[in-house]
């Protein structure tokens, strides 16, 4: 009988306290597993990098090995660069067989975990100001891939709807549009009284720290409107529960990923030319680095992915900068 392990993949940040979270989060999962070994490991930006977990499993003597995407939504990460990764360590180690996993997506866990993380800002702000008189901002993370956009559009509505606040808004951190100023600043303009920023994010890192400062900004702007900043989901009990499911769905043969509007699999508007590219990583000049002294430097962040159709759009799709206006 094989013997089952657990790989559980992060995308990875140069940010060290977003690598500690992460590790809690795999910690967590351990927890819920307790019937297996649980292994974890980086696409890029630190340490330890996926085959480096794989390696220790295998050496362990697991021979299936069971692969999660630490990830919320299945964009170019989930679906070509932690794919490639473990494909190409399955053709170099045939006699362990690997499955590879979902992603989060759009749950009912996740959701309550979100009501947690806003109603915890509500709470701390007090309610002098009325849900009525509110507005959600969602930020999510941003991707070229306009299915995995919309799931946090889809969030942010449930979210909206099941708050009952005035309005709801979503906005990105980045590679999509409106970015995080923008999208607040149209947000500024609808009247409302307070405003909610929830990062709908895993971990913190460079992102979510900058999504703040952004936040910030306009908030000086705008010293009429009440801005709150919500906390990320981070390890947050329903979000660990939700990492085990996943785990147990590959093994109940409930593993199934929404490839409907994926748009390397079918015709989705503005991505047509993307049906059928290779499945590959583009992630192997960053793998490992990171949070070391000497590696503190920036590199670009397109890793010769396929061009978004909209980069020239003006709120948007640059990567949150430092000092972006």
């Amino acid at each position: 009988m094989s013997k089952i392990g657990v790989m559980v993949c992060g995308h990875g940040s140069r940010d060290v306290e977003a690598v500690s979270e992460f590790d809690s989060v795999a910690r967590g999962i351990r927890e819920r597993l307790p019937q297996y070994e649980v292994e974890s490991g980086f696409l890029e930006f630190a340490r330890p990098v996926i085959r480096d977990g794989l390696d220790r499993l295998r050496a362990r003597g697991h021979t299936h090995i069971l692969a999660v995407p630490g990830m919320l939504f299945a964009a170019g990460h989930a679906k070509n660069d932690i794919p490639s990764v473990l494909n190409t360590y399955q053709a170099q180690h045939p006699e362990a067989a690997i499955d590879y996993g979902r992603e989060l997506g759009i749950d009912s866990k996740l959701l309550r975990a979100a009501t947690a993380r806003i109603e915890e800002a509500l709470a701390q702000a007090g309610d002098a100001v009325p849900r009525h008189e509110t507005l959600l901002m969602v930020v999510g993370r941003g991707a070229s891939d306009s299915d995995a956009n919309s799931n946090v559009a889809k969030v942010m509505r449930m979210l909206w709807e099941g708050f009952g606040f005035g309005w709801g808004e979503t906005c990105y951190s980045g590679v999509t549009f409106p970015l995080v100023e923008p999208g607040l600043e149209h947000a500024a303009r609808l009247g409302y009284r307070r405003i909610v920023v929830f990062p709908y994010f895993l971990f913190t890192g460079i992102l979510v720290k900058r999504i703040y400062e952004h936040t910030d900004r306009v908030a000086a702007r705008h010293p009429e409107i009440e801005f709150i900043k919500a906390p990320y989901l981070k390890d947050h009990p329903l979000v660990l529960d939700s990492f085990a499911e996943r785990v147990g769905e590959m093994l109940t043969g409930e593993n199934l990923m929404n490839c409907k509007l994926c748009k390397y699999r079918e015709q989705v508007v503005g991505f047509e030319a993307e049906v059928g590219l290779p499945q590959a990583s583009h992630h192997h000049h960053v793998e490992g680095i990171g949070t070391e002294p000497a590696h503190d430097h920036v590199h670009g962040h397109d890793h010769g992915h396929h061009p978004y159709p909209h980069a020239d759009h003006p709120l948007g799709p640059r990567t949150l900068k430092k000092n972006h206006a």
